[in-house]
């Protein structure tokens, strides 16, 4: 029998409430072996974009694993719930654009189906918490060894939610991304791809404000920005000692440019 030593988790559910326990509950209930790593339950409510990208920077850090992800403002709705098959490993969450990035992350989509069997979900469904009664008795079913065909029918991954791709862009002497994430130290994480700043000088204007390329954030002084490139392989803006986010005023979502001082 096939199957997986891990689970990861990932929600929005955030530490305040017993969501996160009842979901754990649930996969022990039915693998009890498993173990489960939990990537964050930090995720800000609803927010799809930031839970994608968290999770698509992690799992390929992870060993093998069915990776179960919610931040699903949709529950109870007509959205799917789809279990993912990629080379790296399995997802399973809903069909809203959480999955699709960190599936591309383990390899690519290799197949996927619709979770529509109830004899593979908690025997009484809450309409607002398929965390508990879909998704996390899945995972824990296929890490178990199931098969991912006994879930649901095949869905074609050309129909799969998926979400805008960044805005990037880049010309001589600068670029311009969006924000993907900023983490809880107010570093901000631009969409770009880190050799984008190969093309611009040492010296550079973010958001109008002077900073440095540097490599850690030690490369300027206390209170200064520095541009590197991050821990996943994306440019990112930090300030020495402080948050970036605050400094430059900007959330996920916006625009910013970059630009080499001349």
């Amino acid at each position: 029998m096939g199957g997986y030593a891990w689970i990861s988790f990932t929600t929005d559910y955030g530490l305040s409430d017993g969501f996160v326990a009842a979901c754990h509950g649930a996969i022990a209930r039915l693998a009890p072996t498993v173990r489960v790593i939990d990537v964050t339950h930090g995720v800000k409510p609803g927010d799809v974009a930031r839970g994608a990208a968290v999770l698509a920077q992690t799992v390929p850090h992870l060993p093998p694993a069915v990776h179960v992800a919610v931040v699903d403002p949709g529950v109870g709705t007509a959205r799917r719930g789809i279990a993912i098959r990629a080379p790296g490993g399995l997802l399973v969450g809903p069909d809203n654009g959480l999955l699709p990035w960190a599936a591309d992350a383990l390899g690519g989509v290799d197949g996927a189906v619709e979770l529509v069997n109830p004899d593979w979900f908690a025997p009484d469904v809450s309409r607002t918490f398929h965390g508990r009664d879909i998704f996390a008795p899945v995972a824990a079913r296929l890490a178990a060894g199931a098969d991912l065909v006994d879930a649901g029918p095949a869905v074609d991954p050309g129909i799969l939610v998926r979400l805008p791709e960044p805005v990037v862009a880049v010309g001589d002497g600068w670029l311009e991304a969006e924000v993907l994430t900023v983490d809880r130290f107010g570093n901000v994480q631009l969409a770009a791809p880190g050799p984008t700043l190969d093309a611009l000088g040492p010296a550079l204007t973010v958001g109008g404000l002077h900073a440095v390329r540097g490599t850690t954030f030690g490369a300027t002084q206390l209170g200064g920005l520095v541009v590197f490139v991050d821990s996943a392989g994306k440019v990112a803006v930090a300030v020495n000692g402080g948050r970036a986010a605050v400094v430059l005023a900007v959330t996920p979502g916006d625009l910013l440019r970059v630009t080499t001082t001349r």
